[in-house]
């Protein structure tokens, strides 16, 4: 959502770091060009001239002009103040109220209420393992409500039963007695949007609103909307009270805007981020962590959460344990993929790593789209098992044979087998080293990897994991060196080359045994 914008300030703020003194007219023209960066990225006006005055009376101050690194200290200027224009602390759901907690979710047409609602729902079933009913007061568009059951019923968690031809503000009523009755935790109410703000709608609203007394009332907005989208919070706020906004569409190829100028607009914080259409693509809103994304410095910290909540522990400690020994056959390389189809692939990956927005024309080059490890899980799921533990017995007559089967060519199996002896050197010089290297600093955030449901994460170690790689609190930084399964072809991440899939470069020599 904020590539755009990213790509705009990585380039004002080069020039800046660059020079070794900032005069009051670089910053001045430094804050002009950010001003126009934001009102492409669809910005409100009045938050782009409080924004940029308020950075650019910090800037000017004597600190800056007289710092050692005037440039970094703009850049850091500039990422607090996105800070606390978004809101300075992640504001999740809150459920402190008595049960059944009312949640009504409110919006246009369009926005992606429904599936939010049901998106909130399992969320709120699986990590806080509370029971959660649906009920949806939709008797508008057609079908809405059999949406809702069908969600419903996909993700585990009870709707209300539907009965034609009863109001909204009847099944509202409906919806609280049922809850109460059935000893539920949470109600949510999946109300009905319009395709444009009207006086019928904010009535409907403020009935429904009277009638459930709502302990959160979420608005829910399209990422795509525009400038349009703090009118639409103004009005919202206004009639009905929002307590915060959920964007959808956060994955999609908007420009950011309505993110940076709703909770400026209305003081209501962003609480929740749609990153993608299945029923688990969901984020909390933190805004030190966006800030970063935006200025290009990634997010380790939502990489490693996001590992802890999708990865198999106990599989990652087994593969952990065996890299430790020097051990990593093709077996291991196919569950490796596995793992990262499922915190987002690989470009998600790169997306949270410092520095690589820089490079990102070329990594969209190199063609890292989930239909590349779907390639690679093919070509070794064509092997034997013999083959996939022993890759030094695959011949010529046996690579094509594996290339037919999984409908790739001989050169991909070459590849394939090149990235993996490389990655099988690192994983032993990594294994040797105290801590086992990043593999052991990873696994250490995720606090061993427990079986007993989430791991323990340590923020403290979180935090010093992200501000080795670059992360907040410092300038953008570079990768360390040799990540597992990252593509090659990608020079200046670390002071080396990251293993390759798919041509191009392939690494400086690795510690360890030379295949």
């Amino acid at each position: 959502m904020f590539d755009t914008l990213s790509e705009r300030l990585s380039g004002i703020f080069d020039k800046l770091t660059r020079r070794g003194a900032l005069s009051e007219a670089d910053v001045t023209e430094a804050m002009r060009e950010v001003r126009r960066a934001l009102i492409e990225a669809d910005v409100a006006l009045d938050v782009v001239r409080s924004f940029t005055d308020k950075v650019r009376s910090r800037a000017v101050g004597a600190d800056v002009i007289r710092s050692v690194t005037p440039g970094q200290m703009v850049v850091k200027i500039v990422h607090d103040q996105l800070v606390e224009m978004l809101g300075s602390e992640a504001e999740p759901i809150d459920l402190n109220a008595p049960a059944p907690v009312p949640i009504m979710m409110v919006g246009l047409q369009g926005s992606g209420k429904t599936t939010t609602s049901a998106k909130i729902a399992r969320r709120l079933t699986q990590q806080q393992k509370r029971k959660v009913l649906m009920a949806s007061l939709d008797v508008r568009r057609p079908a809405a409500q059999e949406q809702l059951r069908v969600l419903g019923e996909q993700n585990g968690i009870d709707t209300l039963p539907i009965v034609a031809g009863q109001s909204p503000t009847a099944i509202a009523t409906r919806a609280l007695q049922a809850a109460k009755l059935g000893g539920y935790d949470v109600v949510i109410l999946d109300t009905a949007g319009r395709t444009h703000i009207d006086e019928p709608l904010m009535i409907e609203m403020a009935e429904i609103k009277a009638i459930a007394k709502p302990h959160e009332i979420l608005l829910v907005a399209d990422s795509l909307t525009g400038q349009d989208a703090v009118n639409l919070a103004r009005s919202f706020d206004e009639r009905v009270g929002i307590t915060g906004i959920v964007l959808t569409r956060a994955d999609g190829d908007g420009r950011g805007g309505a993110a940076l100028s709703m909770r400026a607009v209305t003081g209501k914080p962003i609480k929740l981020l749609g990153t993608g259409e299945k029923s688990d693509a969901l984020e909390d809103f933190h805004p030190g962590r966006v800030a970063n994304r935006i200025l290009g410095m990634g997010d380790i910290v939502s990489l490693v959460e996001k590992a802890a909540q999708n990865i198999d522990m106990e599989q990652a400690a087994k593969a952990a344990e065996k890299m430790r020994k020097g051990i990593f056959d093709l077996d291991d390389l196919a569950d490796q993929f596995r793992q990262m189809e499922k915190i987002g692939g690989m470009q998600g990956m790169l997306g949270m790593m410092p520095g690589v927005g820089k490079i990102k024309k070329q990594i969209e080059g190199a063609n890292l789209g989930d239909g590349m490890m779907k390639r690679q899980i093919a070509i070794i799921s064509s092997m034997t098992r013999e083959e996939r533990r022993n890759p030094d017995i695959l011949k010529a007559s046996r690579k094509k044979r594996i290339a037919a089967g999984s409908g790739t060519k001989v050169e991909e199996v070459n590849r394939l087998l090149k990235m993996h002896r490389q990655m099988a050197d690192m994983m032993k010089a990594m294994g040797k080293q105290k801590g086992g290297g990043f593999l052991g600093k990873m696994m250490g955030a995720l606090g061993g990897g427990g079986m007993g449901g989430m791991p323990n994460i340590d923020p403290a170690e979180l935090e010093r994991l992200s501000k080795q790689m670059g992360g907040a609190g410092g300038m953008p930084g570079a990768l360390p060196k040799g990540i597992p399964g990252l593509p090659g072809g990608l020079p200046g991440l670390g002071g080396g080359r990251l293993p390759g899939l798919g041509g191009g470069g392939g690494l400086p020599p690795y510690p360890g045994k030379k295949k």
